[in-house]
C-alpha cells in the first residue's frame, strides 16, 4: 500500500512528478532522440523534390481553400479538408499528408519509423514517429505552405451518401488556416464560420446518421485530459465538441473508401474488429438492466449507446460495461483476393475500414495510402500488424503509467471526493471521481452506478499508485 505522506507544496509535487515521468520513460526504454543519420536524412529530403519522383505527375490543387481543424498547439497536421455544395449534395476533398514523398524505402527514416510504429504521447512530451523536420515541417499541412498530399474526393448526395466511388490522387495543396476545435466550434455556433466549417456542420450529422443505419457504434466517453497549468498538472473531464465528431466522420468516410479500394484490388491492409459475440452482448444486457438503464431488444446497441445522456451519472458505468463489446481490434494484411479476412468489417464502424488519415503519427497509414494507388509493398506489409500491435501496447503502457502518476500527484491523502461506481474490481470497486477527473480502484463495496464518497488514504507519485476507500454515500457530509 502507498505510504501516507505530508502534503507537498505545488513546486515539490511538480518536481516529483517530473522525476517519476522521466523514470517511466527510462523503464519503457523510450528513445530520447533520433539517431544522427535519421535527422540528416530528414533535413536532406525536406529541402528537395519527392524521393519517389512523383512531383511532375501531381495535380495542382493550391487554389482550393483547404483548412485544418486540430487540437490547440498541434504542429503535426495530417489532414486538411474542403467542402462545397454540389446541387442538393456536397463535394468533400480530404487532403492527407504524403509521407511517401519523403521516405526512401529501406532508408534511415524508414527503418527508424518501422522500429517506432507510431507517435507516443505523454504529459511531459511526445516521442514522435518521424523527425520534426518532417512531422512539424515539410510534410505537415501547415497553413500558408505548399504541401504534397494524397487528396480524396467524395461526391455526396443530399443525405451525404456517396454517389460514386471516391477518387484519390497525389496533389499540391495549400491550407488557408489552422483552426483549433474550439475556434471552429465557436465560429460555427456564432454563424461566422467559413463555408467548409459551416458545411461540416451539415455533412457531419448526416454521416453520423448513416453510421447508425450501418449498425456502427461509437463510445463517446468523456476524456481524462492532462493539463499542464501554472499550478502544475491537472486532470479534467473533457467532453468532445460536436465538431470533433463531425471531423472524425470525414476521417471514417476516408478510411472506408480506402478499404473498399484495397478490397477491390485484392491487396492491402485493413483495420478490423470482429462483432461482439452473443455471450458478451448478453452480459452487457444484464449489466445495464442492473444499472436501471435497460437495452430495448428492438434497438441496435450502437443506437442504444448514442441515446445515453452524458449528464446522467450512471452513463459512465454503462460505457464502462460497453468496453467489452469493443475488444479485439487488429490489422489484417491480404496480398490476394483469397486472403481477405473472414471478418473484413470493422464492427464498431459497420463497414470495412483502413487506417489512412494519420501518416505523420502512425506507420501503417503510409503503406495503406500507397496501396490505395496500387503501390503495394509486398515485403513490408506482412510485418505491419505485429509492429502496430507492439507499438500500441507500448503506447498503452506509457499512457496508463503517465495518467497513474498524474492521478497520484493531484490527489491528496485525507481528502474526500464524490464519485460514481463503474464496476466491481478485484479487492473493491472501480470508481470515477468527479473532480479531479480520476478513475481508480477503491476498497469497499457498492453497486455499479451508485454515487459514493471516497477518501484518499495515501498516494505515491514515484510508483504511480493511490489508495482509496469508499466511506459513504455521496450525500454524506463528512464521508463517515
Amino acid at each position: 500500500m502507498p505510504a501516507r505522506r505530508t502534503r507537498l507544496s505545488p513546486s515539490a509535487v511538480r518536481t516529483e512528478l517530473a522525476d517519476s515521468l522521466a523514470a517511466l520513460r527510462r523503464d519503457l526504454e523510450l528513445p530520447e532522440s533520433f539517431p544522427p543519420e535519421v535527422r540528416a536524412e530528414a533535413v536532406a529530403v525536406s529541402a528537395g523534390p519527392a524521393v519517389d519522383g512523383s512531383d511532375p505527375d501531381r495535380t495542382d490543387l493550391r487554389d482550393v481553400d483547404f483548412l485544418t481543424i486540430d487540437p490547440e498547439g498541434s504542429r503535426d497536421l495530417d489532414q486538411a479538408m474542403h467542402i462545397a455544395r454540389d446541387g442538393d449534395g456536397f463535394v468533400v476533398r480530404y487532403a492527407i499528408a504524403d509521407l511517401a514523398a519523403f521516405v526512401r524505402p529501406g532508408g534511415a527514416i524508414d527503418d527508424e519509423a518501422r522500429r517506432r510504429g507510431q507517435t507516443l504521447y505523454a504529459p511531459d512530451g511526445s516521442v514522435p514517429l518521424h523527425p520534426e523536420e518532417l512531422s512539424h515541417g515539410a510534410a505537415s499541412l501547415l497553413a500558408g505552405e505548399d504541401r504534397r498530399a494524397y487528396v480524396w474526393t467524395f461526391v455526396l448526395d443530399a443525405r451525404a451518401a456517396v454517389r460514386s466511388p471516391a477518387s484519390i490522387e497525389r496533389a499540391w495543396v495549400r491550407s488557408r488556416r489552422q483552426w483549433t476545435y474550439r475556434e471552429a466550434q465557436a465560429a460555427f455556433d456564432g454563424g461566422s464560420a467559413p463555408v467548409t466549417i459551416a458545411l461540416l456542420g451539415v455533412v457531419g450529422p448526416l454521416l453520423v446518421a448513416q453510421e447508425a443505419e450501418r449498425g456502427g457504434a461509437s463510445l463517446n466517453t468523456p476524456e481524462e485530459e492532462v493539463v499542464d497549468g501554472p499550478a502544475g498538472y491537472e486532470l479534467r473531464r473533457r467532453v468532445p465538441l460536436p465538431i470533433e465528431e463531425w471531423n472524425a466522420q470525414i476521417s471514417l468516410l476516408t478510411g472506408m473508401a480506402a478499404a473498399a479500394r484495397m478490397l477491390a484490388a485484392g491487396r492491402g491492409v485493413l483495420r478490423t474488429l470482429s462483432p461482439a459475440d452473443e455471450d458478451a452482448l448478453a452480459q452487457f444486457r444484464r449489466k445495464v438492466e442492473l444499472l436501471g438503464r435497460p437495452w430495448d431488444d428492438s434497438v441496435p446497441y450502437g443506437e442504444y449507446l448514442r441515446r445515453l445522456d452524458a449528464d446522467d451519472p450512471v452513463t459512465a458505468a454503462v460505457l464502462q460495461a460497453a468496453t467489452a463489446l469493443f475488444r479485439g481490434a487488429d490489422y489484417a494484411v491480404f496480398l490476394s483476393g483469397a486472403e481477405v479476412p473472414e471478418h473484413a468489417a470493422q464492427a464498431a464502424i459497420g463497414a470495412p475500414y483502413a487506417h489512412v488519415t494519420a501518416p505523420l503519427r502512425r506507420l501503417v497509414d503510409r503503406f495503406a495510402l500507397r496501396a490505395c494507388l496500387g503501390d503495394v509493398d509486398v515485403e513490408a506489409l506482412p510485418a505491419l500488424p505485429e509492429t502496430m500491435r507492439r507499438s500500441s501496447a507500448l503506447a498503452s503502457r506509457l499512457e496508463n503509467g503517465a495518467v497513474d502518476r498524474v492521478e497520484a500527484a493531484v490527489l491528496h491523502a485525507g481528502d474526500v471526493h464524490d464519485a460514481v461506481v463503474l464496476s466491481e474490481a478485484k479487492g473493491g470497486v472501480r470508481v470515477q471521481i468527479a473532480e479531479p477527473f480520476v478513475t481508480a480502484t477503491a476498497d469497499g463495496a457498492a453497486p455499479a452506478g451508485a454515487r459514493v464518497r471516497v477518501r484518499v488514504v495515501a498516494t505515491d507519485i514515484a510508483a504511480g499508485t493511490v489508495s482509496l476507500a469508499v466511506v459513504g454515500a455521496e450525500h454524506d457530509e463528512d464521508g463517515a
